[in-house]
């Protein structure tokens, strides 16, 4: 039984791989109808994985974060039109706050003040780095940046207080979702750089991968390498 899940969900990870990379392909070439196709699918086929988690242990922790998944989708799904930016950025910040809800009922609420300092005193240089370009999304952008830098902060405290393989890949996850996320934030408010969007897709697609496994190992109740 153990080989049958643990098949499947190399099955699943090879899906999202390729189907996330042809994603970042056809959006770099502007192959848009290929491309809506294949963003969602890609977030689908995360949200999979966890549905056919086994569910031994944590069945909260692996709910909570497969609902934060599907908001997940809903946002990948409203950012492919420019004009639902903003409805697209409230679906990513209720994804952030169902994150943080998963990690604190999970574990409870983690404090640690060293990594608070440094996860939101990078955040806030970044923020106001960027904030000349805001306009009119300063304080919709000012929230957005509280809750998934507060996000990140109890997700690495998983690992800080755990240690060890699944909750490292939690950390990683939710690092990678701020680095994304910050990569977004520079080509929109900032500037575009070379080869802005492929970045943003990778980064994202790989932190909400290394979430779903972390979560899919917790809920086997497994401590192992994923």
């Amino acid at each position: 039984m153990v080989a049958q899940t643990d098949t499947k969900r190399g099955t699943f990870n090879i899906l999202i791989l390729v189907s996330a990379c042809l994603a970042i392909y056809f959006g770099l070439y502007e192959d848009k109808t290929l491309f809506m196709f294949l963003k969602p699918l890609t977030t689908i086929l995360v949200i999979a994985l966890l549905l056919f988690a086994p569910r031994k242990r944590n069945v909260r922790l692996g709910n909570m974060v497969t609902i934060a998944l599907v908001f997940c989708l809903l946002g990948d799904v409203l950012l492919l039109f420019e004009s639902y930016f903003l409805f697209g950025l409230v679906a990513f910040l209720i994804t952030h706050i169902l994150f943080s809800v998963a990690f604190i009922q999970y574990k409870g609420f983690y404090k640690n003040w060293i990594s608070f300092l440094i996860l939101f005193g990078i955040a806030g240089v970044l923020f106001f780095w960027l904030k000349p370009g805001l306009g009119d999304l300063l304080l919709p952008v000012a929230i957005y940046v509280m809750i998934i830098t507060f996000m990140a902060w109890q997700g690495v405290g998983l690992y800080l207080r755990e240690r060890n393989n699944a909750h490292a890949l939690m950390a990683v996850g939710v690092l990678c979702f701020m680095l994304s996320d910050t990569l977004l934030a520079i080509a929109k408010f900032k500037t575009p750089f070379y080869l802005s969007g492929p970045l943003i897709l990778a980064t994202y697609w790989m932190s909400i991968s290394l979430i779903a496994n972390a979560t899919y190992s917790i809920a086997k109740g497994g401590k192992e390498t994923v």
